[in-house]
């Protein structure tokens, strides 16, 4: 697959070609991310490498000419399973200009025991600090491990099960993620933290209206060096750094 200037087109465009990877919406279970580029689109090229250091996938997609701004999603398939330390990805033009991006969608998700809030509160009893203090030595450990990644923030993340109004399951959720990520700020964790509440919108366990579905109730704790993937849909999301 080449991408040759188009018969009678200009020598070469005015302005710089830049490509752009929404880090949002890169899906590593799904295997796919999403690219812009600033001319029209000939191709998408991108390679994946894991922990280990061995190239996981390459893969190619042609776009045909793809107007500037137009979302470019490209999927890949992994030889093997392990986790993705850094994609390279990189766009090609209809002029034959190339421009590549690398990105680092590394993350860790904290294996911890769940607090338990009381009824519509936010407020952390003093009966779940040792749940938070084991938490919080996980999250140390792991950035003692990873301590060659530079930039890594913990992003605290909300959950609700579809018990209440979505509304209320919303702002409940976002309470108590900004409270967790607060105890943990207070603590003396220095790296960046960012808090967000999905409400019912992200459950592990898909279920009907009013169930009481405790696996959905939950708090994620996620290390990672690009912020995680958010949901899509009619709410709009946003982490919140503290």
């Amino acid at each position: 697959m080449t991408c040759q200037p188009k018969a009678g087109a200009a020598a070469g465009p005015k302005k710089k070609l830049e490509i752009s990877v929404d880090r949002a919406r890169v899906d590593l279970e799904g295997h796919k991310l999403e690219v812009k580029l600033t001319h029209a689109a000939c191709k998408v090229e991108l390679q994946v490498i894991g922990e280990s250091g061995k190239i996981l996938a390459n893969a190619a997609k042609a776009f045909d000419g793809a107007a500037p701004g137009t979302v470019l999603a490209i999927d890949w398939s992994p030889i093997r399973a392990e986790t993705v330390s850094r994609i390279e990805v990189w766009g090609h033009d209809t002029e034959g200009n190339y421009v590549g991006v690398a990105i680092t969608p590394w993350n860790v998700k904290i294996d911890h025991e769940e607090v338990n809030f009381e009824t519509d509160s936010d407020k952390i009893r003093d009966s779940e600090v040792p749940k938070l203090e084991a938490s919080l030595d996980k999250v140390k450990a792991a950035l003692t491990k990873h301590q060659d990644l530079k930039g890594i923030s913990l992003f605290i993340a909300g959950h609700t099960d579809t018990v209440g109004s979505p509304e209320h399951n919303l702002t409940l959720s976002r309470k108590r993620a900004r409270a967790i990520a607060a105890w943990f700020r207070g603590r003396g964790l220095k790296i960046p933290v960012a808090w967000e509440g999905f409400g019912e919108h992200s459950p592990i366990v898909k279920t009907g209206d009013e169930v009481a579905e405790a696996k959905n109730r939950r708090v994620d704790y996620i290390l990672a060096l690009d912020p995680p993937r958010l949901p899509q849909g009619a709410v709009t999301f946003g982490w919140k750094a503290l």
